[in-house]
């Protein structure tokens, strides 16, 4: 039975957000705050009224259990596994004068998220969900991969489609090849996928966004988008193509801006049965048009998940 709409698998971490702008050092408090890319897409969707699940390790530890009670109050169905070798990840973030922000982890190779393993790609998990989203970060470690590829397997077999956003964080990966291998291959199982404009080169060898999405397209994915910032998004589908801009905002932090344009446009996508990559082009523009309304908002507010809006606050 699909109880689900999208399950989330990946890292859960947490964000330290300082209390003023500049270098970290120069910073005297921080605030602990629920963050991971996958976790912040589940926090976006259950928002928005979508049935969301997810699954990721991390520490056995105050911080790994922050994170478990925090997402569920956000209303997700929640399966974390508590690892008492590693720690919850902790990221310090600072912000400049533009709202552009920078990281620092004293743990992020080491952190219980890169514990996930094939055992964690459970089968019947996956296969109560319409879509199971995903990205690269908790997969570094050889296990790590294999559960990622292990996921799209299932997921293929049972009928649930695919939507990935890499999230890449180079700094993680002692070697890209590994990285560039695992894109290659989960992207052509993709119903969905999003890069950056920053990531498109990495992932698939095109530094313009526009010969990148064609790429995308070329290797299977369903609909594509590449990010381009507060010029807003490129999609396409099949020969479709079309520049979605953003709406202008006044700019606090960028984190999760991403994260949010990935929720906003899963929401999107996913109202009513029909598989995300069968509606219209002009369905999908609508969607993506949404999809930066969401990222925008993010944008408003310091951290990934305080701009995150509810069910009604952004319209469609």
């Amino acid at each position: 039975m699909r109880d689900l709409d999208v399950l989330c698998l990946g890292e859960a971490l947490v964000d330290l957000l300082p209390d003023r702008r500049g270098a970290l050092e120069d910073c005297g408090r921080f605030e602990a705050c629920p963050g991971g890319a996958p976790a912040n897409v589940a926090t976006g969707l259950a928002r928005l009224g979508v049935r969301t699940g997810f699954r990721g390790v991390v520490g056995d530890d105050p911080f790994g259990r922050m994170l478990a009670r925090r997402l569920a109050a956000e209303g997700i169905e929640v399966s974390l596994r508590l690892a008492r070798e590693r720690p919850t990840g902790m990221w310090f973030v600072a912000l400049d004068a533009a709202g552009e922000r920078t990281f620092f982890s004293p743990n992020a190779r080491f952190s219980a998220d890169k514990l996930v393993a094939p055992a964690d790609a459970d089968p019947a998990a996956i296969g109560r969900a319409r879509v199971l989203h995903t990205g690269t970060s908790a997969h570094v470690l050889p296990e790590g991969r294999a559960a990622l590829r292990a996921a799209v397997e299932a997921a293929r077999r049972l009928g649930v489609e695919v939507s990935f956003d890499p999230n890449v964080r180079a700094h993680l990966w002692d070697d890209l090849a590994p990285l560039r291998a695992l894109c290659q291959d989960v992207l052509p199982r993709c119903a969905v996928a999003k890069l950056s404009e920053e990531e498109i080169a990495l992932c698939t060898g095109e530094a313009d966004p526009a010969r990148a999405a064609a790429r995308l397209v070329a290797m299977g994915v369903g609909i594509a988008c590449v990010t381009l910032g507060p010029r807003g998004a490129l999609v396409r589908r099949g020969a479709d193509e079309a520049h979605v801009p953003a709406e202008p905002v006044a700019v606090v932090d960028t984190t999760g801006a991403g994260d949010g344009f990935v929720a906003g446009l899963l929401a999107a996508l996913s109202r009513g049965a029909a598989p995300l990559a069968a509606r219209s082009f002009a369905e999908v523009v609508a969607a993506v048009r949404f999809a930066n309304r969401v990222a925008g908002r993010v944008c408003t507010r310091v951290g990934a998940v305080a701009g995150l809006p509810h069910t009604g606050e952004i319209s469609v």
